[in-house]
């Protein structure tokens, strides 16, 4: 008997999925491997503790939490799945995760026998301002599953390795080569523009910050200081980063910690 796998990225997209004619398991992947600390080997101990400490430290979260939410929901992995089908979106937040999740499935899986397919689009018929699947009705995820659905190669999946390892470096440089030494993207079109907005925010100023915060910066110089409205502000211009209210509070935080703001 067939067994199918659904590899959600994070809760937003969960209802709208629960009203899909869609059969299969669920795993919801609640990491947010495009902030905080990373290391090439994600199948590793070393890996998860490191980001456990970070989200936990971060976020002032139980660390029970982290791993009754994540771990034992990546468990799931272990599990033999036929055909695994991942949701991902088209921002920097996305695109990482996947690279995390395709890279602990390059490890585990053997393309011979089980078939991943991926679902990301970066827009949606009749929704000009479309900013994920997290906005979609179950009828309209069996739409895109029923049309862009696309089954990856071995190699996407070498493609996955070979980026994975050029974004653990942190190093501009390095990420650069493997931007402009990739000539075919296949079915990972989309990570080349997630990745181009990374090495944005990898570059610092005369004053030590980054373009993300840069941004909210000057957002904040505007004479927004209220959160829910700088969120707001930040997102109509800097959507490929995929930021929610958390993230964006680390670069706040930042800010304030440097006395350029004060929330």
């Amino acid at each position: 008997m067939e067994k199918q796998l659904h590899i959600l990225n994070g809760d937003a997209m969960l209802h709208g999925f629960n009203g899909t004619g869609l059969d299969g398991d669920v795993l919801i992947w609640r990491e947010i491997l495009a902030e905080g600390p990373v290391i090439e080997d994600i199948s590793s101990a070393r890996f998860w503790e490191l980001r456990s400490a970070w989200i936990t430290t971060q976020f002032n979260a139980p660390a029970d939490e982290y791993q009754t939410k994540v771990i034992d929901e990546i468990a799931k992995l272990s599990c033999p799945y036929n055909e695994i089908t991942l949701w991902f979106e088209f921002d920097l937040h996305c695109q990482v995760n996947l690279l995390g999740v395709l890279n602990l499935l390059r490890l585990h899986s053997d393309l011979n026998e089980q078939s991943i397919y991926l679902v990301c689009p970066a827009e949606y018929p009749g929704k000009p301002e479309f900013k994920g699947l997290g906005e979609l009705s179950g009828t309209e995820l069996d739409y895109l599953y029923d049309n862009i659905r696309v089954q990856l190669t071995g190699y996407d999946m070498t493609l996955a390795a070979e980026a994975w390892t050029a974004y653990c470096t942190g190093e501009t440089a390095k990420i650069e080569a493997f931007i402009t030494g990739t000539p075919f993207w296949a079915n990972m079109t989309l990570l080349k523009p997630a990745l181009e907005a990374h090495l944005k925010r990898l570059k610092t100023n005369d004053q030590g910050l980054n373009y993300i915060e840069e941004q909210l910066l000057l957002i904040y110089n505007k004479g927004v200081t209220d959160r829910a409205a700088i969120y707001q502000a930040f997102w109509a211009d800097n959507g490929i980063y995929g930021m929610g209210d958390s993230a964006i509070d680390v670069y706040l935080k930042n800010l304030q910690n440097k006395g350029l703001i004060s929330l």
